[in-house]
């Protein structure tokens, strides 16, 4: 019974229960109301059925809103968003909750036509012709109204389709470094790195660029610069990069080289590059990577520090030439930069 359990564990009993049992209930209803005894028959007349017959409507469409969430539950067990290399289990959430969310609004547009069949008065019917006849100059109102509003929906279904952005992607938005926390059917919601949150209209996203560090895969290039002197033994440094990176767990084993890729008037530009599963480790292993390797300069090369020279030409004294000629040797101030 335990695994039955778990293949069914859709949500049947939370999202299909209550209007199972509605729907049961009322067609019992239906059923005995022929047979009800005559005495009661007063009070079971049209208006008895005709409460019945919107409980049935309201029943059903909660039923169908019940099916589209055991239908998303039942789709996303194939993709776990839990495990390492998540990309596809992310870009098929995020359609499903976009889809998830067009049905529920389909749905409710159906139960709303049904309650309205349920009535049958012409007075209800000859209201709803003349609103579809004033619907023409409704809509040129609307139109400009809503105008945000249908430019994010139709974003939203854009994004659903293209999936420029997905659940949990890791993106840079208006200078802002965060993951995608939750998508709706108007704004995106981003957890930025330190807690807060940047809401973002879903528009956004279609008509201005921004980065997403998690497109295709997980796995990021990180880089951090080391400015020294020209003394520094950089075979030396490279080693020592080769062996924190193996100490760490933080780096995948993927890439680990270091290169002089800048020669400044003063210093030497020296870059690290190394790999990481994610963004996430990869800027802990940047940190580990640029403490250790300025630990190591200070304990092994301090002189290979930055430095400032400042040299002074030889001077000779015309008024002492008696004395044994004296120089003033070269002066140097080794001023270490920041």
């Amino acid at each position: 019974m335990e695994g039955v359990s778990r293949s069914l564990g859709w949500g049947l009993n939370k999202y299909l229960g209550s209007p199972a049992r509605a729907i049961f209930v009322l067609t019992c209803l239906f059923l005995v109301l022929p047979f009800a005894p005559s005495e009661l028959k007063p009070y079971l007349g049209e208006t008895a059925h005709q409460l019945l017959a919107v409980a049935m409507v309201i029943s059903l469409g909660w039923f169908g809103v019940g099916v589209v969430y055991v239908g998303e539950a039942a789709f996303l067990r194939r993709y776990d968003v839990t495990v390492e290399d998540n990309v596809r289990a992310r870009q098929i959430q995020t359609q499903m909750v976009i889809f998830r969310r067009a049905l529920i609004t389909f749905i409710f547009v159906i139960t709303a036509g049904g309650l309205l069949w349920t009535f049958h008065d012409e007075r209800i019917w000859k209201a709803g012709t003349g609103l579809l006849a004033s619907a023409g100059i409704a809509s040129l109102i609307l139109a400009t109204a809503a105008k945000s509003t249908a430019s994010n929906f139709l974003a939203g279904l854009q994004i659903a389709l293209t999936a420029p952005i997905r659940i949990d992607d890791v993106v840079v938005v208006q200078g802002e470094w965060g993951r995608i926390e939750e998508i709706t059917s108007a704004y995106v919601v981003i957890k930025i790195w330190d807690q807060r949150r940047l809401i973002v209209p879903l528009s956004y996203f279609i008509e201005n660029s921004f980065t997403n560090w998690t497109r295709h895969s997980a796995d990021i290039l990180g880089t951090a610069f080391l400015y020294v002197d020209y003394r520094v033994p950089v075979e030396a440094l490279r080693a020592e990069l080769q062996k924190i990176a193996e100490s760490s767990p933080l780096w995948d084993k993927r890439v680990c080289g270091l290169q002089v890729t800048d020669l400044k008037e003063h210093t030497m530009e020296i870059r690290r590059l190394v790999s990481s599963r994610n963004s996430s480790e990869s800027f802990d292993l940047r940190c580990l990577v640029r403490e250790q390797m300025i630990a190591f300069l200070r304990d092994n090369y301090p002189e290979a520090l930055p430095h400032f020279r400042l040299l002074g030409a030889p001077q000779s004294s015309s008024q002492n030439s008696d004395a044994s000629g004296s120089r003033l040797d070269d002066l140097r101030l080794h001023a270490t930069r920041e």
